[in-house]
C-alpha cells in the first residue's frame, strides 16, 4: 500500500501527492500547504501564495499571496524571489513599485531561474524600474534563452529580425520563432506564422494561429484579429470571427 499524503505532506512536502489532491480537493491541498507553510517550510510558502494568487484551493487573495512571497523570498526561494518581484510589478496585494521589482527579480535571477532572466529583460526594454536599455535588454533576452526560455525565444527574434543591438539574421530570428512556437508561446506561433505566410504555407500558418488564439490576452488577441480582417487569405480572415472571451 502507499503512503498515505497525511502521513507525508507536511514532512516532506510530497509534490505528487499534493498535486493529486489538488485536482480532487482543492481545499485539502491548501490545508496542508498552509500547515506546512506556518511552520516555517518555505517551499510551502510559495506554493501556498501561488493559490492565494489563483484562488485555488482558497479564497483569492492578493495580499494573503503577498505575504507568503515575501516569507519565502527571504528564505532565498528563487521562484519565490521572482514571484514577489511579479506582486510589485503589477500591483498584486501592495501598491506597484517597479524599482522593488527589478530588485527581486535581479535577486532571482542570480540563481539563474529563466522567468526572473526574462523578466528583467522586459523591465530593461520597457524601462520599467530601471533605466530603459535596449542592450541590456538583448542581454538578458539571450541569457534567458540560453535557458530555453520559450517567451524569451520570440523577442530575442525581434532583436535579430529588426537589428536591433545586432546585425540582422533572419535565419537566426525564423529559428528563435519556430522554437518558440514549439515551446507553446502565442506571439512566438503567431510570428512563426507570418513567416510560413510569406513562404506561402498558409495551410499551416492558419493552424497556428487558431492554436494561439485561445492563449493569448485579451489586449494582444484584439489586435491579432484585426490583422487577420484584413488578410488577403480566406483560411485567415475565417479566424476573426472569434469572438474574445
Amino acid at each position: 500500500m502507499g503512503r498515505e499524503l497525511n502521513d507525508v505532506a507536511v514532512i516532506e512536502l510530497d509534490i505528487e501527492a499534493i498535486n493529486q489532491l489538488l485536482t480532487k480537493d482543492p481545499a485539502a491541498a491548501a490545508q496542508h500547504l498552509t500547515d506546512a507553510a506556518r511552520k516555517g517550510r518555505p517551499d510551502a510558502q510559495a506554493w501556498l501564495a501561488q493559490l492565494y494568487l489563483d484562488g485555488h484551493g482558497v479564497p483569492r487573495d492578493h495580499e494573503e499571496a503577498l505575504y507568503w512571497f515575501q516569507r519565502s523570498a527571504h528564505a532565498s526561494v528563487p521562484m519565490a524571489m521572482n514571484m514577489l518581484g511579479r506582486c510589485y510589478e503589477n500591483g498584486w496585494g501592495t501598491p506597484a513599485d517597479y524599482p522593488l521589482a527589478a530588485v527581486w527579480y535581479q535577486r532571482a535571477a542570480t540563481h539563474d531561474l529563466d522567468w526572473a532572466i526574462y523578466n528583467m529583460a522586459q523591465m530593461y526594454a520597457n524601462g520599467r524600474g530601471v533605466k530603459e536599455d535596449r542592450a541590456e535588454a538583448f542581454r538578458w533576452f539571450t541569457r534567458a534563452v540560453a535557458l530555453g526560455h520559450v517567451r524569451a525565444m520570440h523577442f530575442l527574434g525581434q532583436f535579430y529580425e529588426y537589428g536591433w543591438e545586432v546585425d540582422v539574421d533572419l535565419q537566426r530570428a525564423f529559428e528563435l520563432y519556430r522554437k518558440s512556437a514549439e515551446g507553446g508561446d502565442y506571439r512566438g506561433m503567431c510570428s512563426w506564422a507570418s513567416v510560413l505566410m510569406e513562404q506561402g504555407r498558409v495551410e499551416e500558418a492558419a493552424a497556428l494561429v487558431q492554436n494561439a488564439i485561445p492563449l493569448a490576452p485579451r489586449h494582444y488577441l484584439n489586435l491579432l484579429l484585426d490583422q487577420l480582417r484584413l488578410s488577403p487569405h480566406s483560411q485567415l480572415r475565417a479566424l476573426a470571427t472569434i469572438k474574445p472571451t
